[in-house]
């Protein structure tokens, strides 16, 4: 006999579930409570893994260095965050998928760049098992924005507006035949 899917109405609910929850900034063993007990589960934020530590790693299970917990640890150790809102939903009962764009204003709390600010834009990706409990949460994010404000140079960028770099109009180059 073919395992049930979840209906769109439960996918939606357990994606708003969790999205409210991290949103709320949600302790993790209550974050972690979104996600399957019975399939692996996973976070994977992309990213190159040298612009911030939680991003371009894979992290799975629930605990262990590099479990869903410990993505989560990370994201509270080097990043605080506000007025986090979530936009139109996309729902694949089919595949039981749902994503979702977000937006908030993110703050880098440790190191060089502690305090610097931006707002972001981001993606989710939530696949989840047979009981609406999510198995795979995927991140698009800003890591451009991450990284320079980890290695405190984030301001200083927003400060000059993108003024800093002239695209190349290429006038004092030459073609050799």
């Amino acid at each position: 006999m073919a395992s049930q899917t979840p209906s769109r109405a439960q996918l939606l609910q357990s994606a708003q579930s969790l999205c409210n929850a991290f949103a709320s900034k949600a302790d993790i063993n209550t974050l972690l409570s979104h996600f399957s007990s019975t399939h692996q589960i996973s976070a994977y934020e992309h990213g190159l893994p040298v612009l911030a530590p939680f991003l371009g790693r894979p992290f799975s299970g629930r605990s262990g260095k590099t479990s869903v917990a410990a993505y989560f640890e990370l994201l509270q150790k080097y990043l605080t965050y506000e007025n986090m809102e979530f936009g139109e939903w996309v729902v694949d009962e089919l595949a039981a998928k749902v994503s979702v764009c977000g937006s908030a204003k993110f703050t880098w709390i440790e190191g060089a760049g502690k305090g610097q600010s931006w707002e972001e834009d981001f993606v989710y990706v939530l696949d989840f098992d047979q009981a609406a409990k999510i198995t795979d949460y995927q991140v698009w994010a800003d890591s451009g924005a991450a990284y320079l404000a980890r290695i405190g140079l984030l301001s200083q960028v927003i400060a000059k507006g993108g003024k800093e770099t002239k695209a190349d109009d290429q006038s004092d180059t030459q073609t050799v035949v």
